[in-house]
């Protein structure tokens, strides 16, 4: 199958999960770092999930699913092993338009979640279509020895210049010319050996005054 590549802003948006055990509380986490509202439901958690509830950073159901649990969702999430009850969530965000997810089961789901990379805001995604999920992992890891946290501090340092060029009414077609001429120079090394000097000279070289690396970098924290 070929699966058109998104990312998605779930932001406030109401999303559940189907499962309390060791997939489900993975599924929980993920779903809160991007801020998602999050509503899990199962007769049992695992003590992580429940600590969540205790402190309502998520609604704990504690009871079996009913499809009218589905109700104003955005996402679905099925973290089960009963193969039924999977097939019946998926049914169940089929007929509501619902997005949905069960994990382990691509036949079952209208999206399938890739391996992540992350350094701040730059996103790795890996899919291998659902063709084997263990070959994507190998990817992520193999990824993360390469992707360091200098990867997040250039993509923060680029950000700022992106802010401030726009904001002096410079045309957004002509700044591709001047991000290709930074990263040609070697921006990203310097950034990974913290060689401030180099990087506030090339910044003058290439955009002029007016742009200094730890006052950029001020701006965006």
């Amino acid at each position: 199958m070929r699966y058109y590549p998104v990312n998605l802003n779930i932001s406030n948006r109401n999303c559940i999960v189907v499962g309390g055990g060791g997939v489900g509380t993975r599924k929980v986490i993920s779903l809160l770092e991007c801020g998602a509202h999050v509503t899990v439901v199962s007769p049992e958690t695992s003590a992580h999930l429940a600590k969540l509830a205790a402190s309502k950073t998520i609604i704990w159901r504690q009871r079996s699913y009913q499809a009218s649990d589905l109700d104003g969702m955005f996402l679905v999430i099925g973290a089960t092993d009963d193969e039924e009850l999977n097939h019946r969530i998926y049914k169940d965000a089929e007929q509501s338009n619902i997005l949905c997810n069960i994990a382990d089961r691509p036949k079952s789901c209208n999206f399938i979640l890739p391996a992540v990379v992350r350094q701040g805001d730059l996103i790795l995604t890996i899919s291998t279509s659902g063709q084997s999920p263990a070959f994507a992992k190998q990817l992520r890891r193999d990824f993360q020895k390469t992707i360091g946290p200098e990867y997040a501090a250039l993509l923060m340092l680029m950000g700022a210049i992106r802010k401030q060029l726009l904001s002096q009414e410079h045309a957004p077609e002509a700044h591709k010319p001047l991000f290709e001429k930074l990263l040609q120079g070697g921006l990203l090394e310097m950034v990974r050996h913290h060689q401030i000097d180099e990087i506030d000279e090339l910044l003058l070289d290439v955009l002029g005054e007016g742009y200094e690396y730890k006052d950029l970098l001020n701006m965006e924290n």
